[in-house]
């Protein structure tokens, strides 16, 4: 049978899938003397880890990024010549092969858990059971997120829970989603209910994987129209467990709302802070990554390149994309620094926010307007498309002046980042903030104390509960944090948000137009791809057919073809 791509992703320590003769080795990690040790453990956990910033090198065909371009609230942007970005907002494709890198992230991250599962007890040297427990409990929780995220991009996908090497179709999404499921319990029940602050940074703990089992269980019961999650094991996981576990992750994490929700964000830098009258006139201070909101980030560091030494995925990627277009960037735009002016606000998300909430601090918190905040900024710099004059300020580049000299981001000043601006971000990517946790105990459990806690946050009068009043709220609260394009699908609302998009005012290259459709437009593209997205060409061919494409993909008709 012929291997597929995705079973070759080995483990980086290893040169073969297949086994190794039952020889010792000296020199060379191999199946028979790796891993042993606690150390060992610890670097295949890092390994796994490893694929969350695989994923961010190539950030513009991630998860992440797709959510954000492809919501209503944003548009595709960019250059004249930037048909990727501007495709993920129409939902068209670009390439054959458009989403392989993350494709083969997410694999390589899966093949590395399994693998980690295996051998886990090969291992000797635990300081007690906890502290495998707890090793264990995150390979659990990654191998369940990098499942979720592929179903949610690509809807059904292959399932390989050994690391034995075969050549698999798609699998039916019930099935994988008990593993993603069967894999958040196991992670849930043996890691241990400790204070989050008592884990690394940047580690999973049981309380992720509590508010992962939510956000799965949410996306498979609203998309799929089930009432329960099914588990591997047998039997399900019901509302009124997510609802209990969510409630013990509210109570006892020890996580808790940030005191102003714009200190969630590093325009409140204190190196940027100084020169910013925002901040100033608000007495804002950046909470800093690893504040007490996070349950769950990608981390990132001051070890980057382009792949020479570590992984370009090593800097925030996203915060690069967001930036503005060369000619903006500057002075004139501060503290808003330079990039390649990826997803343009939807001016449409401003003025809805504004008339439902016009007191609401979030909205000015979350979103640049250039005609208000900014000096003096430049329509159609460097080409820029579908430009509306908004843009977010959660993941953009943050500059700061040192000794009166601008420079490309405040982490050069705070973190001793490359003072390039491609690679000085060093902001965590947010994938779980405890704002959602209690959204999404307020919309299972109906109850609007959570819905309340966040609202009160930004001074905002108490509302009764509602799944309107709640999808409101996610809009706002969790705006820019790729969660959007994913609550319209559960929703079943996204055929008609989306195609709202049509006929909104922007500017191409500087010159007044309207968004228009493609493809037949936005509805008529997510009717026929149901939200999915195309699985990977080449990974269809080595398939030898085994691998089929998803419906909606394959024809001239769903390529992007430029304005």
């Amino acid at each position: 049978m012929k291997k597929i791509c995705l079973i070759l992703l080995v483990w980086a320590t290893l040169t073969s899938c297949e086994k190794f003769l039952d020889t010792e080795s000296f020199d060379k990690k191999n199946t028979g003397n790796f891993p042993v040790t606690v150390a060992d453990a610890n670097n295949m956990l890092n390994g796994i880890y490893t694929s969350l910033n695989s994923a961010v090198s190539d950030v513009q065909h991630s998860h992440f990024y797709m959510a954000e371009l492809a919501s209503d609230d944003r548009f595709g942007g960019g250059g004249e010549n930037d048909r990727d970005m501007q495709g993920l907002d129409h939902l068209m494709n670009t390439q054959p092969d458009r989403f392989l890198p993350f494709w083969t992230a997410r694999y390589q991250g899966i093949f590395r858990a399994n693998m980690a599962i295996e051998s886990i007890d090969n291992i000797t040297g635990w300081t007690n059971e906890a502290q495998k427990n707890q090793l264990l409990g995150e390979v659990y929780f990654l191998r369940a997120l990098y499942y979720f995220e592929l179903s949610q991009l690509f809807g059904e996908v292959p399932l390989l829970t050994s690391t034995l090497v075969e050549n698999v179709p798609k699998t039916p999404a019930e099935q994988t989603y008990a593993v993603i499921a069967e894999d958040l319990k196991t992670a849930i029940e043996m890691m241990p209910s400790a204070p989050y602050n008592s884990v690394a940074s940047g580690h999973a703990t049981k309380w992720a994987a509590q508010a992962l089992m939510a956000r799965v269980f949410l996306f498979y019961t609203g998309y799929y129209q089930k009432a329960e999650l099914p588990l591997a094991s047998g039997g399900t996981v019901s509302k009124g467990d997510v609802i209990a576990w969510l409630k013990d992750c509210i109570n006892n994490s020890g996580h808790d709302l940030v005191d102003d929700f714009r200190n969630l964000w590093p325009y409140t830098n204190e190196f940027t802070k100084k020169d910013y009258p925002y901040a100033q006139d608000n007495n804002l201070l950046y909470a800093g990554d690893g504040h007490k909101e996070t349950v769950f980030a990608v981390k990132f560091g001051t070890l980057v390149d382009w792949g020479d030494q570590y992984k370009l995925g090593y800097s925030n990627q996203m915060n690069l994309h967001s930036g503005l277009r060369s000619n903006n960037g500057q002075e004139g735009t501060f503290p808003f620094g330079q990039g390649w002016g990826a997803g343009p606000v939807n001016s449409k998300l401003w003025n809805e926010w504004s008339q439902a909430e016009p007191t609401d601090i979030r909205r000015k918190g979350s979103i640049i307007d250039v005609e208000a905040d900014l000096e003096s900024y430049v329509y159609g710099a460097d080409n820029q498309m579908e430009e509306t004059g908004f843009w977010q300020k959660k993941y953009i580049a943050v500059t700061a002046y040192d000794d009166g000299a601008l420079i490309p981001s405040y982490a050069i000043l705070a973190n001793a980042s490359p003072a390039d601006y491609q690679l000085a971000h060093t902001q965590d990517l947010v994938l779980i903030r405890f704002a959602d946790v209690l959204l999404m105990h307020a919309e299972l459990a109906e109850d609007n104390s959570g819905l309340n806690r966040v609202r009160k946050r930004v001074n905002l009068p108490e509302v009764a509960f509602s799944l309107a009043a709640i999808k409101r709220e996610r809009r706002w609260e969790l705006a820019f944090e790729g969660l959007r394009y994913f609550d319209l699908m559960r929703w079943h609302e996204a055929a008609d948000a989306l195609a709202q998009q049509e006929g909104v005012a922007i500017k191409n290259k500087g010159i007044d137009t309207q968004m228009r459709a493609f493809g037949g437009g936005y509805r008529n593209r997510f009717e026929a791809t149901g939200g999915f997205w195309p699985i990977p060409s080449s990974q269809i061919a080595l398939s030898d057919g085994v691998l089929t494409q998803n419906r909606g993909w394959g024809e001239s008709t769903h390529e992007f073809p430029g304005w």
